[in-house]
């Protein structure tokens, strides 16, 4: 029977998105606090929400996600309430770790909804976690919390995204399927936390987070070609930039290299949200309305991979996570199943792990 001591709760943790009109630029006031940016320029960015009746498709995401892990956490005899807690919108994070206090959870394990290593997809959820305790009435006795490791390279994560890259190519037209091109997409950041991402003793390697990328997308690359017998070209592009002009961030945008390949006489792509685990805005809007219409206009046949969301074999993946760590913190010898070549990622974050834009933050 699989065994999830010392953890007595697990807490999903994750982004957060508004629910309605009127909670979208109050929702973009919490993503940006402290940054100085006008209202004027978050009522502009709004627009995408409201291209949606204002809502994100985040949170019901969630929820999907959150019951199809009960389900299969219960269909393994594990005995795991779980909780969410998000960083910029209801539930809130500090009002879940209050909870999880009030109903004496002492140790609880978190799964975010980042599979990689950056101080924006997994650092700075630590900083969330730890001001949420920090809040908590100096009478309350805060529950211990940990993190699963980076997912990026495990193999549920990576074959719901071959099946998703596999149902894309067989929507292409015949003539162009074998051509397409594999173009895999996710969130930039600024190139200097780019620089700053992963362990210390790793940043000679080059960017955690950028190489963490490419390692997936040239291991489902090649599970993809092991499945149709044809080999495709892939490459990793960033989309969602913001911030000031002036500040370096990862390119090209996917927008951008739509219209080189474009020119470069490429007839047909396959965009993989492989950077996100679920359909987030930055998929409904930067991939199905604007990369989508790019590709159309330059004549490119383009279609969008499902990204991770409820598929099987990433539900799963979670729950052989939550008893991976459970072993690891009981001391037992435990798998590790990680694809491509980078290895499974910590257990515990070293010191130093994923700065912030400021090397010395």
């Amino acid at each position: 029977m699989p065994n999830p001591d010392p953890y007595d709760a697990l807490l999903l943790l994750s982004f957060g998105g508004p629910e309605k009109p009127e909670d979208v630029v109050p929702f973009l006031e919490n993503v940006t606090r402290g940054r100085g940016i006008p209202r004027e320029r978050l009522e502009e960015v709004g627009q995408h929400y409201f291209l949606f009746g204002g809502k994100s498709p985040i949170n019901d995401q969630n929820k999907a996600l959150i019951a199809a892990l009960e389900a299969e956490l219960a269909s393994a005899g594990i005995d795991l309430p779980v909780y969410w807690g998000n960083r910029n919108w209801e539930p809130y994070l500090p009002d879940t770790v209050a909870q999880l206090a009030a109903d004496g959870r002492r140790r609880v394990l978190c799964i975010a909804t980042s599979a990689y290593s950056s101080w924006s997809s997994c650092r700075q959820y630590w900083d969330n976690i730890d001001d949420a305790l920090a809040a908590l009435p100096g009478d309350v006795e805060p529950p211990r919390i940990d993190k699963v490791r980076a997912y990026f390279n495990h193999p549920g994560f990576v074959a719901a995204n071959t099946d998703g890259v596999l149902a894309a190519l067989a929507d292409l037209p015949e003539g162009v399927r074998d051509d397409a091109r594999l173009v895999f997409v996710t969130h930039s950041i600024p190139t200097a936390m780019s620089d700053s991402s992963g362990p210390p003793a790793r940043r000679a390697e080059g960017s955690a987070y950028v190489g963490q990328h490419l390692d997936v997308a040239a291991t489902v690359t090649a599970a993809v070609r092991e499945a149709t017998g044809v080999e495709r070209e892939h490459e990793l592009v960033y989309c969602s930039r913001s911030g000031s002009p002036r500040t370096p961030w990862l390119e090209p945008d996917v927008n951008d290299r739509l219209e080189e390949l474009a020119a470069e006489g490429v007839r047909a792509v396959v965009l993989v949200p492989v950077g996100f685990v679920s359909d987030h805005m930055e998929v409904v809007y930067d991939l199905d309305t604007e990369a989508l219409a790019t590709a159309a206009k330059l004549g490119i046949e383009a279609r969008r991979a499902a990204s991770a969301g409820v598929h099987p074999a990433f539900v799963t993946a979670l729950r052989e996570l939550v008893e991976e760590r459970a072993a690891v913190e009981r001391g037992e010898d435990v798998a590790r199943p990680a694809l491509g070549v980078r290895g499974p990622s910590h257990d515990r974050c070293p010191v130093g792990c994923c700065l912030g834009e400021r090397a010395d933050a």
